[in-house]
C-alpha cells in the first residue's frame, strides 16, 4: 500500500508584472493498493443513544442497523458497543468478530429510558476503540437524536481531538431533526470523520451501511500532508487550507520548522481526498519556478508500520511577461465547492443573528454557487430556502439540517 499524491493550481500560469498572485492548490491524496483485499481488519466501536426520545421504530431500526454492522465485519475484526441515555456503559466489551450471534443477543436487550449525555459516551467509545487499536484500522460510529443536555460539549470536543490522537476517526449520524449540527459537525471534523443526517428511522440501516463501506475501503492512517513552501510564497492567513472532497472541513494548519502540516487521517483507496490550499506568490521573473513541495507522512497498520514518507513532489508556476491565464476546470470545481460551505456558513450565522434578509441573501448566492457545480441537489435545497425565508416563513429544523449537510458535500 503506497499514497497516491497529485497538485495542480487553479491557473498555472502567473503574470510577472504583478507584485502578488493569489492562487488555489488543489492536492489529492488517497491509498494506492498493490494488491487485491482489504489492508488491515477493522476495530470498530458503536457508541449508540438509546434515551427516551429513541423509543419504539427509531431505537429499532438502529438495532437492525447495528446487526447490519455486526454481520458485515469479517474474521479478524474488532466491535465493541457502548451505549447512553444520561450516563453510559459498555454493552459488548472490546473483541475479536468470533461470536456475531452473541453480540447481537446484548444489541436486542435495549430499551429507550432517559436523557442524553454524550460526552460519556464517547469517553467509553474511545476507551474500548483504544484497546484494539494496533495495527487496525479504528473507526467509532456515534449516533444520537438529541441535545447534550446532560454532558459538556466542550468536553466532546476534547475527546474528538483526543481520539484522533490516538489515530482514532469519530464519524457522528444525526437521527432526526433534535441533534445539535454544530456539535456533531465539530465531533466529526475533529475526529477526522463524516457528518452523516438520518432523517426517517428506514434510512438507518443505509447509512449505518454507507459509513461501513466507506470504512472498509481505507487503506492507510494517520495521514498528515506536509506543505513546503519557497521563500516567496505564503499562505493565507485566514482559513489558508480546507478539505473539499469526499466533503468540506476546515483544516488546522501547524508549523513544524519551514513546513506546514495538516493532519487528514485516513486515506481510501477509492476516493481520494482533496484539500485546497489558499497561496500568495511574490512576484517572480519570467520562467518556471518551484513555488511548493508536497509530501504525505502516514502509517501502514496492515505491515505495522508507522512514519512513513511518500514521494516529495514538486508544485510549479509558469510565469509569464506576456500573461494568458491556464485554468484548470477541476480545481475550479473545489473552489466552488468551498464557496458553497462559506457562503452557507454566513447564511447561517445571519440567520442565528435575526438577519432573514441577509441569511436568504447568502443562501441564493450558495444555490447559485451549488449551480455552477452542477450540484443541483444542493442547489434546490439551499434556494428552497432562501425562497422561505424571503416568504416569511422558519426554516425548520429539518430544513437547517439538510442546509449544513448538502453546504459540506455533493450528495449522491
Amino acid at each position: 500500500m503506497r499514497v497516491g499524491l497529485q497538485a495542480a493550481l487553479n491557473d498555472a500560469n502567473l503574470d510577472a508584472a504583478q507584485s502578488s498572485s493569489q492562487r488555489q492548490l488543489a492536492i489529492s491524496i488517497s491509498a494506492i493498493a498493490e494488491s487485491a483485499g482489504r489492508s488491515a481488519p477493522l476495530n470498530l466501536c458503536l457508541v449508540l443513544d438509546h434515551s427516551g426520545s429513541m423509543h419504539g421504530r427509531p431505537l429499532e431500526t438502529v438495532k437492525q442497523a447495528a446487526h447490519r454492522i455486526v454481520d458485515s465485519l469479517s474474521p479478524g475484526d474488532r466491535i465493541s458497543v457502548v451505549v447512553f441515555d444520561h450516563k453510559a456503559k459498555v454493552l459488548v466489551p472490546n473483541q475479536v468478530i468470533d461470536n456475531p450471534a452473541g453480540i447481537k443477543v446484548e444489541i436486542n436487550k435495549l430499551k429507550a429510558s432517559g436523557g442524553t449525555a454524550i460526552d460519556e459516551g464517547m469517553r467509553l467509545g474511545v476507551e474500548e476503540l483504544a484497546k484494539g487499536k494496533k495495527d487496525t484500522i479504528s473507526q467509532a460510529f456515534l449516533l444520537t437524536d438529541g441535545e447534550n443536555e446532560h454532558g459538556d460539549n466542550d468536553r466532546c470536543l476534547k475527546l474528538a481531538q483526543l481520539a484522533a490522537g490516538y489515530n482514532l476517526t469519530l464519524s457522528t449520524l444525526g437521527f432526526g431533526d433534535h441533534w445539535n449540527q454544530d456539535v456533531l459537525e465539530r465531533i466529526a471534523d475533529a475526529g477526522g470523520g463524516t457528518l452523516s443526517y438520518i432523517q426517517q428511522p428506514e434510512e438507518a440501516v443505509n447509512e449505518f451501511s454507507r459509513l461501513f463501506n466507506r470504512i472498509q475501503s481505507i487503506g492507510l492512517t494517520n495521514a498528515h500532508l506536509m506543505l513546503s513552501l519557497t521563500p516567496n510564497v505564503r499562505l493565507a492567513e485566514l482559513k489558508p487550507i480546507a478539505q473539499v472532497v469526499p466533503d468540506t472541513i476546515e483544516l488546522s494548519v501547524m508549523q513544524e520548522a519551514n513546513q506546514a502540516i495538516v493532519r487528514l487521517g485516513d486515506l481510501m483507496v477509492d476516493t481520494p481526498r482533496v484539500v485546497l490550499a489558499n497561496l500568495y506568490a511574490s512576484q517572480l521573473p519570467e520562467g518556471r519556478h518551484p513555488i511548493a513541495y508536497l509530501q504525505v507522512r502516514y502509517d501502514d497498520p496492515a505491515q505495522g508500520q508507522e512514519g512513513l514518507l511518500s514521494e516529495k513532489i514538486p508544485v510549479e508556476a509558469n510565469v509569464l511577461s506576456a500573461f494568458q491565464p491556464n485554468i484548470n476546470p477541476q480545481v475550479q470545481q473545489h473552489v466552488l465547492a468551498l464557496a458553497k460551505y462559506r457562503q452557507t456558513q454566513i447564511a447561517e450565522s445571519k440567520l442565528l443573528q435575526g438577519d432573514r434578509v441577509g441569511a436568504a441573501t447568502m443562501l441564493q448566492s450558495a444555490a447559485k454557487t451549488a449551480l455552477q457545480m452542477g450540484d443541483q441537489n444542493a442547489a434546490t435545497v439551499l434556494q428552497d430556502n432562501a425562497t422561505r425565508l424571503q416568504s416569511g416563513e422558519e426554516l425548520s429544523e429539518s430544513d437547517r439540517k439538510k442546509t449544513r449537510i448538502v453546504s459540506k458535500t455533493v450528495l449522491q
